[in-house]
C-alpha cells in the first residue's frame, strides 16, 4: 500500500556545521520511509532555492557555495510523494561562518615605564570569528594562560616592571576554530622613562633668579646713562 513519508533529516554531508567564505558544501535531505517516488526541496528562510526528484528513497544532495555571511542562513526541506498533502518537513540547519583571526595589535597605555611600575599589555584581533583565545609571551616563552575572549575586546594582562630584563621584547598569539591560522602580533617593547633628578628643581629656579636679574639690570641701564650724560654737557 502507500505510505507516506517520514519527516525528512537535512544535514550537511562533510559532517560539520562549521564553514569557512567561499566553500562548497553539500546538504542531504532524506525521508527513511514512504512511498518513492520522492520529490525534494530545498528552502532557505521559506524561499524556494532547487528540487530534485527521485525515484527511490535515496537522499536528495543539494550543493550550495557559502559566499557570504547570509549564505549561512537557516535551510529546511520538505520530501513530497504523491499521497502526502503539502509534504513533510524537515529540521532547520544553520551553517557557523569561521573566519580566520587577522593579526592581532599589541599595545599598551603606558609605553615608557620605569621599575617598580605596574604596566598593562593589550592584544587584539580585529577579524575573527568569535572566541578568540590570546597567549602573551616574552621573547620566546610564555607569559600568561590561554585567555578566551567571547567578545570582540582585546585581552589585557598586568606586568610588573621589576629589573632591566622585564624592558624586554613582548608579542602575544591569537587563534580560534579556524585549523590551522594562528597569528603572531608586532613586537612591542617598554622604553625606561627618564627620572628627574633632584637638582633640576633648584637649577630651574636659578635660571628663572638669573634671568629675571638680566632683565632688571637691562631695565635700569637707561636710568643710570641717560642723567650721567646730560650732567657731562
Amino acid at each position: 500500500f502507500p505510505e507516506m513519508l517520514s519527516n525528512p533529516r537535512l544535514i550537511p554531508v562533510q559532517g560539520t556545521w562549521n564553514v569557512v567564505m567561499n566553500q562548497n558544501v553539500t546538504l542531504s535531505c532524506h525521508s527513511d520511509s514512504g512511498s518513492p517516488p520522492v520529490r525534494y526541496t530545498l528552502f532557505k528562510h521559506n524561499r524556494k532555492l532547487s528540487t530534485l526528484n527521485r525515484t527511490d528513497l535515496t537522499p536528495g544532495l543539494f550543493n550550495l557555495t557559502i559566499n557570504s555571511a547570509s549564505d549561512a542562513g537557516e535551510y529546511k526541506c520538505k520530501a513530497e510523494n504523491n499521497i502526502s498533502s503539502g509534504g513533510k518537513y524537515s529540521n532547520s540547519l544553520n551553517f557557523i561562518l569561521i573566519e580566520p583571526v587577522s593579526k592581532p595589535v599589541l599595545s599598551s597605555p603606558t609605553p615608557q615605564a620605569k621599575k617598580g611600575q605596574n604596566v598593562t599589555l593589550s592584544c587584539l584581533s580585529e577579524n575573527g570569528s568569535l572566541p578568540i583565545t590570546y597567549v602573551f609571551f616574552k621573547g620566546r616563552q610564555s607569559i600568561s594562560r590561554p585567555v578566551k575572549m567571547q567578545k570582540r575586546e582585546a585581552a589585557v594582562i598586568i606586568l610588573f616592571i621589576n629589573s632591566s630584563s622585564d624592558f624586554g621584547t613582548y608579542k602575544c598569539r591569537a587563534e580560534n576554530s579556524f585549523r590551522n591560522n594562528t597569528k603572531y602580533s608586532n613586537s612591542f617593547n617598554f622604553t625606561l622613562a627618564e627620572e628627574r633628578s633632584h637638582s633640576q628643581p633648584l637649577l630651574i629656579s636659578l635660571g628663572l633668579i638669573l634671568l629675571l636679574f638680566v632683565i632688571g639690570f637691562a631695565l635700569a641701564i637707561p636710568f643710570f646713562i641717560i642723567p650721567s650724560y646730560k650732567a657731562s654737557e
